[in-house]
């Protein structure tokens, strides 16, 4: 099905997330074997084309976990996130719109905590993510729409005081761009088209990635956490 949005320089839609992941290495060239720098993939999705950079550019790979807070009655809309090692992040305009009461909100908080530690039981064998110290970050999703779950690990990776953050994504709404770029050290966005609607259908192939797939992505990147040599 033909889909109608700007499309500037031709990038959309991209093949696939390998293939946006190669594009968005290309950007990203200057941090190639860089000292203290790290790739952190949003599971799932982001870690396939993390994966794709990480190789690039000769660095480490591992992921951080952030998962949405949803709304009641309706658990996809995201009234806000938390990130591994953060504070949940809250939208206060969603939050009065959907009327989430404060015990809504921590019974979320406490069952996306749950699934935090399944992932990283299952994606780094309960390990807490590992930094080198004054790290430079190179973080990247499939894209945003948003942005609810990319801003809650922007915030956990500011709590650690990483020296860098780079947000890399393939594609995001302008409004959603403008105000991630105000959060991080360097933005890199290869798309911003209008309108946007989901993140899906500026792919091809959008199929879902499994906690296979990202296992299996984390152990060909190799299995030592990034930062444990210093």
């Amino acid at each position: 099905m033909a889909h109608a949005f700007r499309n500037p320089g031709r990038l959309l839609p991209f093949g696939d997330r390998r293939a946006a992941g190669r594009l968005l290495a290309a950007r990203l060239r200057r941090y190639r074997e860089q000292a203290r720098t790290v790739v952190l993939g949003l599971p799932r999705g982001g870690v396939v084309p993390a994966a794709e950079v990480a190789s690039a550019l000769r660095l480490p790979l591992d992921v951080i976990v952030s998962r949405k807070l949803g709304a009641p009655e309706n658990p996809e809309l995201a009234i806000g996130a938390i990130a591994e090692g953060g504070a949940p992040y809250l939208d206060p305009e969603l939050v009065a719109v959907t009327g989430a009461s404060r015990a809504h909100v921590a019974q979320e908080v406490e069952r996306q905590r749950a699934e935090i530690a399944r992932r990283q039981r299952r994606f780094r064998d309960g390990r807490p993510l590992t930094l080198p110290e004054r790290a430079t970050v190179i973080l990247i999703d499939d894209g945003v729409a948003t942005g609810a779950t990319a801003i809650a690990a922007i915030r956990a990776l500011r709590e650690r005081g990483v020296e860098r953050l780079v947000f890399a994504i393939p594609v995001a709404p302008p409004d959603t761009a403008n105000v991630l770029r105000g959060m991080v050290d360097e933005l890199v966005v290869l798309a911003t088209p209008e309108p946007f609607g989901a993140v899906g259908v500026f792919y091809e192939d959008f199929r879902q990635v499994s906690d296979d797939e990202v296992s299996g992505l984390l152990r060909s990147a190799g299995a030592e956490p990034p930062g444990a040599s210093g």
